[in-house]
């Protein structure tokens, strides 16, 4: 089976958080599938890339933004592929253009709209666990572009769509989909399975697990996914085309 794993940047904010992501990846690729890893920039680094650039300038173009924004995802990124390497697996980290995902040339809210070349597939097809950076891609005139908060998101949903990927698993910090915030309301019910309908009215309502575009190309491309949780065992919740 084909598998993309996506780690947000609560899931990834120390180290110890970092291996035991690689954990999962290696234990899916032991398993006899083939895996590929989509990243999002560690904990809080994005906000921080933010605050340091605007302490050069407020009036930074957005084309320099995005480049520089992209840095973030392509630390985790590499620091994922030595995290699987330390535990005897080969792997290999692919910033968004080198992975070929084409986008528009919107800066700072840029949309996938293709999947360009055959990176990922040739070394997947050499044994190799394939960590993608999220959150990028590149537009028509070759410039860095960036897909928005969450973008992590739609860049794991894109892959397994253009991919024909078996799973598509995002992992978060939270056991999967609630009814409501459970962090706030204890009685939260959780569901062991969500329409893509239900799922991007919570979505649009405030509840931050996925990203309303990530939703939205998971019902566009009928891709199911597995919201799980980065730190306790569990079903999570599946969203897909419920009857």
């Amino acid at each position: 089976m084909l598998i993309v794993q996506k780690f947000g940047g609560s899931s990834l904010a120390d180290a110890a958080r970092i291996r035991r992501a690689a954990q999962r990846a290696v234990h899916a690729a032991e398993m006899g599938n083939q895996v590929i890893v989509v990243v999002s920039a560690q904990g809080d680094t994005t906000d921080r890339l933010v605050s340091a650039a605007a302490a050069i300038t407020k009036d930074a173009s957005a084309r320099e933004m995005d480049s520089y924004l992209a840095s973030g995802e392509q630390m985790s990124a590499c620091l994922m592929a030595m995290a699987i390497g330390n535990l005897g697996r080969t792997a290999i980290s692919l910033t968004g253009w080198q992975a070929g995902i084409l986008t528009d040339d919107c800066h700072s809210d840029a949309r996938i709209q293709a999947l360009v070349n055959n990176r990922i597939l040739q070394e997947l097809a050499c044994g190799k666990i394939v960590v993608v950076m999220g959150f990028q891609g590149v537009s028509a005139a070759g410039d860095i572009t960036t897909l928005g908060r969450g973008g992590s998101d739609t860049t794991a949903v894109a892959l397994a769509a253009f991919l024909n990927a078996d799973k598509c698993q995002i992992y978060t910090d939270v056991d999967g989909i609630y009814d409501r915030d459970p962090r706030i309301f204890p009685d939260a019910v959780r569901y062991d399975a969500i329409s893509y309908e239900d799922m991007l009215t919570l979505a649009r309502q405030g509840a931050q697990v996925l990203h309303v575009r990530a939703v939205e190309m998971a019902q566009k491309y009928q891709v199911t996914l597995q919201v799980l949780s980065s730190f306790r065992p569990g079903p999570g919740t599946t969203v897909t085309a419920l009857p």
